[in-house]
């Protein structure tokens, strides 16, 4: 059924997996597509009550698949030719998909990995808990890409305004311990004990009537949302899209195209 994740159930838990390894789990359309659908189905199954978000292989996602967007071999690159096109773009594949899962009326756990970068953390954030493995690394180094972060900004909500700052001005990586002390993560295990941990904090919530774990998830989101969560990601959607529009961004992706992902690693680094 899927290509892009896998989907299991056992008993009151589903998995979600993402499972292309060998991009390190870059999210490219049918990842997203196939995401998005696998959350539908645990939503349609009253047995499940908790719903985990893994990943194979070393790295829990890299990001948005850039090869893919240099490429523009999918089903989205043509509305990403214009301005217009490139907001509706990302107002479906990747803000509504994340709020939609923030959202989820199901509790939902993600068991972090290696590399969680970008959107990668941006979407391991929008779940209710994260276990991390000893060797996950969190970062956000899209600023010395020429973009605003990306779509949605987590960073000052999971990680204070100061530190956020700091983590993307400076392109800084926090490694599992100190995104713990941080309140980014809420365990941190050896990378051999990360399944079983997801699964024993899953087995926890299971124990939870449902209609009680959805009112208090509803109730917590909506202090956050009275805080300005859902407010200030949808005004740093914007910013992110006219910084996208820039002459710097648009001169910046079209030398990539021009230089391949050399390009693209040279700036994640740091280097000219």
């Amino acid at each position: 059924m899927f290509e892009a994740i896998r989907y299991e159930v056992d008993g009151p838990v589903a998995t979600i997996t993402l499972n292309r390894p060998d991009a390190a789990n870059a999210q490219d359309t049918k990842l997203l597509d196939e995401l998005d659908a696998a959350f539908d189905l645990a939503d349609a199954d009253d047995e499940v009550r908790v719903v985990v978000l893994a990943a194979e292989g070393r790295h829990f996602s890299a990001g948005h698949d850039l090869k893919q967007i240099l490429a523009g071999n999918d089903p989205w690159s043509a509305m990403r030719d214009t301005a217009e096109g490139k907001l509706r773009h990302e107002q479906v594949m990747y803000f509504d998909r994340c709020v939609k899962i923030r959202d989820f009326r199901k509790p939902t756990i993600a068991a972090v990995q290696g590399a969680c970068a970008a959107a990668g953390l941006m979407l391991a954030s929008m779940c209710d808990l994260i276990v991390a493995a000893d060797d996950a690394k969190f970062s956000n180094p899209v600023l010395r890409m020429t973009g605003a972060g990306v779509e949605l900004l987590v960073e000052p909500w999971e990680l204070g305004p100061r530190k956020a700052k700091e983590f993307l001005l400076c392109a800084e990586t926090i490694d599992a311990h100190e995104a713990e002390r941080l309140g980014l993560v809420n365990k941190v295990v050896p990378r051999a004990e990360l399944g079983a941990a997801a699964r024993e904090m899953a087995d926890k919530v299971a124990l939870v009537p449902p209609v009680t774990a959805q009112a208090v998830k509803d109730s917590i989101n909506r202090m956050l949302d009275l805080q300005g969560q859902r407010e200030s990601w949808r005004y740093h959607f914007m910013v992110h899209q006219f910084v996208s529009n820039t002459a710097t961004a648009l001169n910046a992706m079209e030398a990539r195209k021009q230089g391949g992902m050399d390009a693209v690693k040279a700036e994640q680094r740091g280097k000219p």
